[in-house]
C-alpha cells in the first residue's frame, strides 16, 4: 500500500507540476526561468540544496539561455509513450481533425468533447 501510493503522489506532483508551469507561463512560450523554476519546485515541496540546484539547472538550460522549456522537462520526467498510449492518441486526433487538414481547431474540438 505505501509503494502504491508514493506512486500515486509522483504522477500527481509530475501531473501537477505540468499544469503549475503552464499557469506561470504567461506569455505562453513554454520556457521557465530559473527563479521561476525555483518557485514551482517549492510550491510542490521538491526543494533542493542550492548547490544541487545550480547543478540541476545546468543540465536543464543546456542552450544556456537560462531559461527552461518545460515541455523538455515534463517528457524528460515521464519518458517516451508506450505504443498503446501512442496509438490511443492517434486514434483520438483521427477522430479530432476529421477534415484531414493536420491541425484540430479548437471549435472541432468543442465539437467532439465536452468538458462538464
Amino acid at each position: 500500500i505505501y509503494r502504491e501510493t508514493r506512486s500515486k503522489r509522483g504522477v500527481w506532483v509530475i501531473r501537477g507540476l505540468g499544469k503549475y508551469f503552464q499557469q506561470v507561463d504567461k506569455n505562453r512560450n513554454y520556457f521557465l526561468s530559473q527563479a521561476a523554476f525555483k518557485e514551482a519546485l517549492k510550491v510542490f515541496h521538491l526543494e533542493i540544496p542550492e548547490g544541487d540546484f545550480e547543478s540541476l539547472w545546468l543540465i536543464l538550460d543546456d542552450s544556456k539561455s537560462d531559461k527552461v522549456d518545460y515541455g523538455e522537462f515534463t517528457h524528460a520526467m515521464f519518458g517516451e509513450m508506450n505504443e498503446y498510449r501512442k496509438a490511443f492518441v492517434r486514434k483520438a486526433y483521427m477522430k479530432l481533425d476529421f477534415n484531414k487538414t493536420g491541425s484540430v481547431p479548437m471549435v472541432d474540438v468543442r465539437k467532439c468533447y465536452c468538458a462538464k
